[in-house]
């Protein structure tokens, strides 16, 4: 049984640390709402150049010399996981979520004979990946040291998976991040950057036609948007995970100081179990000596 000392350093310990996850909390709270709208903001940027590709893109249908960024260059061998993760940890499953799907994916991939590549965007997802799949990770980016992440870190992950793509290293390329919900809801999400998977524009047969001229030519502008919505993807992805990270690691700190009030109360009726009994104790040999005389 430890001693009413030992008890009064946990309880001591216990405090400290619930004033850190309460301040960490507070923090993630202040930046969780200027992340969110950052992220809420990126949505309709990178939603409407994926309609505005889709569209123009229908020029190529059924041509063979559609750009090797929205058709692929015919094979499916090779594929490069992209996995963007947070810098830091006490997030929850903020971080470990994202590898998950990147890891079972990759296993898939394994065990259908395919090669697999992963680029890591985080150190977190990087620490978590190299543990099972160290030969796998072909490089890392990490933006720790930047205050706030912007298109700047986003086309620099870009240029590397394009780079990487004009040299024939992979097929397909997929990114995994992490979709915020809500401060309790963070969903782990794939999407496939190399070929461009875009959703078909189905027109309006209540609405009349309405022809377009496009200056330069579309293919023109279908191949400058390409390489470019790349860029607006994986920028998107890392304002989905900076609010997916504060929103994780508020409702994390807030569990963690729950838990900590908890085992406060526990240790604390412990120590006063204890030197309630000890205080009875003490009475009882006071009361015996003074018979004893």
């Amino acid at each position: 049984m430890p001693s009413l000392k030992d008890l009064k350093n946990r309880i001591d310990s216990v405090k400290s640390t619930q004033k850190i996850t309460k301040a960490m909390q507070m923090v993630a709270a202040a930046k969780l709402r200027r992340a969110q709208e950052a992220a809420v903001a990126a949505r309709p940027y990178a939603e409407r150049m994926g309609k505005v590709l889709a569209a123009l893109g229908a020029v190529y249908d059924g041509q063979e010399n559609a750009p090797a960024l929205l058709a692929g260059n015919g094979k499916d061998q090779v594929h490069l996981l992209v996995v963007a993760t947070g810098e830091r940890g006490l997030a929850g499953g903020f971080n470990s979520s994202i590898a998950r799907l990147a890891r079972d994916h990759a296993a898939k991939l394994l065990s259908q004979g395919k090669t697999v590549k992963i680029l890591t965007v985080g150190r977190k997802g990087h620490d978590i990946l190299r543990r099972q799949y160290p030969e796998l990770i072909v490089d890392t980016y990490s933006f720790r040291e930047i205050k706030q992440v912007g298109f700047t870190q986003a086309q620099l992950v870009a240029e590397k998976v394009l780079a990487m793509f004009a040299a024939g290293e992979f097929d397909v390329a997929t990114l995994y991040f992490a979709k915020f919900g809500s401060v309790i809801s963070q969903v782990p999400t794939a999407q496939q950057l190399i070929p461009a998977k875009l959703e078909k524009v189905e027109g309006d047969a209540s609405a009349p036609a309405v022809p377009y001229e496009y200056e330069p030519s579309e293919e023109a502008i279908v191949e400058d948007l390409l390489p470019r919505n790349i860029a607006v993807q994986v920028l998107r992805a890392l304002f989905e995970n900076n609010a997916s990270f504060y929103g994780a690691q508020m409702s994390a700190m807030d569990n963690a100081t729950r838990n900590a009030g908890e085992m406060i109360n526990k240790l604390q009726l412990s120590y006063n179990r204890q030197r309630q009994a000890q205080i009875t104790k003490e009475l009882i040999e006071i009361i015996s000596g003074a018979e004893a005389l």
